[in-house]
C-alpha cells in the first residue's frame, strides 16, 4: 500500500473542498477501496473520511417517494421496515451480496462506485488492463473471460459491474443525488455508470471531486410483484454470473407496466425499454416472457468462456418473471 494522508471531513461542504486536492478519493465503509489499496490497484494520496456527515437517514418524503442517503449501510437499508413493504426488489438484492459482515459496513454510496471484480483489474501482474492502466491492453479479451460482459462492452475492456443494488436500483427507476464544487444535481441511475467505450478508466459520470449525498427512488407500483434472481458459482458470497431484477405492475392478470435489468452481464446494469414493453398489455406466458428475454438480450457478444451466459440470462429473465408475477 502507498503512502497517503488521511482527512476527516465535518460536513458535505468541507469533504468537496478537500477532494479538490490532487489524487483525493472519498472514504465511508471502505469495503471495496481498502481492498483495491492494499493490491496496489489504487493509490490515492489522500483518504477524505466521509463515514461521519449527516448522509446516513432514510426519509419518506412527501411525494411517497424515499430518499436514502449515501452513508446508510446497507445491512440496514436491506432491513428498513419502508424499504422492505415498498421496494422488495431492492431488500432482496441487498441481501443477496456479500456477506453479513460486509452489508454492516458497505454504504450506498460506496456500492454504486464499486469497482469491477475483473481478474486482470485486480492482479497488477498482468500489465494488460486499460482500465487500471489505459492504453496497455485487455487481457480478459483472449483470457479467462468466464466472468465477463457479454453486452456493451469493447475493444478497450470486457469487465462487469459487480453490484447487485445497482440492478435492483436501475430497475426502480433511482435518482442519484450528488454535490459538489458548482453545487447539487440529480443523475438518473440510467446515466450514472458508463459503458466502457475508449476510456474503461472512467467508470461514472461523476465529476472530480463530486460527492454521492443520496439515492431517490420514485414512488413504486412493483411492491406486490418484485423479484431479484442471482445465479451465481455458489449460495453465498460470489459475484453473479447473471442475475436479474424483475418488477410487475399486474391488473387482473395483465401487465400494466415493468421493468426489467440484468447484472453480470455489462459494465453497467442493462435495461432495454423495449423488451419491457413487449411485456405490457400481455397476460405472461412462457412465450411472451421469452420473447421479451430474447429482447433484452438482443446483440450480445459473448467470449469463448462465457458463451453459456446469452442462454442462462434469458433462462433467469423467465424464472424471474415467473416469480415475480406469481405463475404456477
Amino acid at each position: 500500500m502507498n503512502n497517503f494522508s488521511y482527512q476527516r471531513a465535518d460536513s458535505t461542504e468541507d469533504a468537496i473542498r478537500m477532494a479538490q486536492q490532487p489524487g483525493a478519493k472519498f472514504i465511508g465503509g471502505g469495503t471495496n477501496l481498502l481492498d483495491l489499496m492494499k493490491g496496489g490497484v489504487e493509490r490515492p494520496q489522500t483518504l477524505i473520511d466521509v463515514s461521519r456527515l449527516q448522509l446516513a437517514q432514510i426519509e419518506q418524503l412527501g411525494d411517497g417517494s424515499v430518499r436514502i442517503g449515501a452513508g446508510v449501510r446497507n445491512s440496514d437499508l436491506a432491513n428498513h421496515a419502508a424499504i422492505r413493504s415498498a421496494y422488495p426488489l431492492l431488500s432482496q438484492a441487498l441481501l443477496a451480496g456479500a456477506s453479513p459482515q460486509l452489508r454492516n459496513m458497505a454504504t450506498v454510496g460506496g456500492n454504486l462506485l464499486q469497482r469491477t471484480r475483473c481478474y486482470y483489474f485486480y492482479d497488477t501482474s498482468y500489465d494488460a488492463c486499460n482500465k487500471r492502466a489505459p492504453g496497455s491492453g485487455c487481457a480478459a479479451r483472449g483470457g479467462i473471460n468466464r466472468q465477463h460482459a457479454i453486452l456493451g462492452a469493447s475493444e478497450q475492456c470486457i469487465a462487469t459491474n459487480p453490484s447487485d443494488m445497482n440492478v435492483a436500483l436501475m430497475a426502480l427507476n433511482a435518482t442519484v443525488r450528488v454535490r459538489g464544487i458548482k453545487g447539487e444535481r440529480a443523475i438518473p441511475i440510467a446515466e450514472f455508470h458508463r459503458l466502457p467505450g475508449d476510456r474503461p478508466d472512467v467508470d461514472t459520470t461523476l465529476a472530480p471531486g463530486e460527492l454521492i449525498v443520496a439515492v431517490d427512488l420514485p414512488k413504486s407500483p412493483f411492491a406486490d410483484h418484485a423479484y431479484y434472481l442471482k445465479v451465481r458459482d455458489r449460495a453465498s458470497y460470489a459475484f453473479a454470473l447473471v442475475s436479474v431484477a424483475a418488477a410487475l405492475d399486474l391488473r387482473n392478470g395483465t401487465v400494466h407496466d415493468a421493468t426489467l435489468a440484468l447484472g453480470g452481464v455489462a459494465h453497467k446494469p442493462w435495461r432495454v425499454r423495449e423488451a419491457e414493453k413487449a411485456l405490457i398489455g400481455k397476460s405472461l406466458d412462457a412465450n411472451v416472457m421469452r420473447n421479451a428475454a430474447d429482447i433484452l438480450l438482443k446483440g450480445a457478444q459473448p467470449y469463448e468462456y462465457n458463451r453459456f451466459k446469452v442462454e442462462l440470462a434469458k433462462r433467469s429473465v423467465v424464472r424471474a418473471l415467473t416469480i415475480a408475477g406469481g405463475v404456477a
